[in-house]
Parts: C-alpha cells; structure tokens; sequence
C-alpha cells in the first residue's frame, strides 16, 4: 500500500499537536515476527512505524489469520485506542524488524479530552485513515468477488 498523506501523522496534524503527541511517544523496536497485539485485545497503545512493516491480519476459524493490509514507514497501526470499547478490531505481526513510536492510548484521549481543538485534530487524522482503509478493503474485496473487479487500472 503507498502512504497517503493523511495516514501521515507528520503530515495530517498541525505542528503544535503534533509536536505535544510526540512528547508522549517512546521509541520500541520489534523483532520479525513479534505480534503486536490480537484481535480482541485491549487496544490500550498505538504506533506509527518508523522502519519496517506491520500486518494486520483477521482471525479465520480453522485456517492460517488473513492478512488484512500490511503497513509501512509513518503509517499508524492502531485506531481502536480512540473508540469505546478500546478493543482490538483486528491482530498485528511486524514482517520485518520494525522501530516505531509507541503512544500509551489513555493519556491521548486524556489530552484529547483537555484540548478539543487537539482531539478534533486526531479524531479527524484517525478518521481519514480510517476511511482510507475502508476504500483499499473496499477495491481488494471488488477485486476478488465482482464479476469484473473494482474497474480501476493499474
């Protein structure tokens, strides 16, 4: 997947948000194969990936998980943290080594509770990339299924 400019934290959220999430951030590095979290889980942290790349990936009864999308450099791997009920909606595996910046998910949304124009800022970047998401599932399930895929060239 390429990034899009809003799943750039870096490029979605003005300056001074910006720079206020990342006095919570902290660097964490994983190995290959390390999972991240699983579907289900408490969504309680969030990253955005620095080097590497993360899967995410859905449970299937009686087979291997499906991989969902796989998310490279500034992408944000994580939305649950932001809505109740602070589940995981889906698992994540780093594919390769990866170095991220890791947010713990109660001290942003309290932030984002003291500071609406904050939580507006990352309620909106967390949306569009939400979206973005929905779209690319959205192709890749036409893709599969429709009789004669989504229609979009390559």
């Amino acid at each position: 997947m390429i990034t899009t400019p809003t799943s750039s934290m870096l490029r979605a959220l003005p300056a001074g948000h910006r720079e206020r999430l990342m006095r919570v951030a902290r660097e964490v590095s994983f190995a290959q194969g390390t999972r991240l979290f699983e579907e289900g889980g408490r969504a309680d942290r969030f990253w955005i990936i620095r080097t590497g790349t993360v899967e995410l990936d859905m449970h299937v009864p009686g087979r291997r998980a499906a991989v969902i999308e796989t998310l490279r450099h500034s992408e944000l791997v994580g939305w649950s943290w932001l809505f109740a009920p602070h589940a995981y909606h889906l698992g994540a595996e780093a594919t390769t080594p990866v170095r991220a910046y890791e947010f713990d998910a109660t001290a942003v949304r309290l932030m984002c509770q003291e500071d609406p124009a904050l939580g507006s800022s990352v309620a909106q970047w967390v949306g569009d990339v939400l979206a973005h998401r929905l779209r690319s599932a959205r192709i890749r399930l036409l893709d599969l299924y429709a009789p004669y895929g989504s229609g979009t060239c390559v």
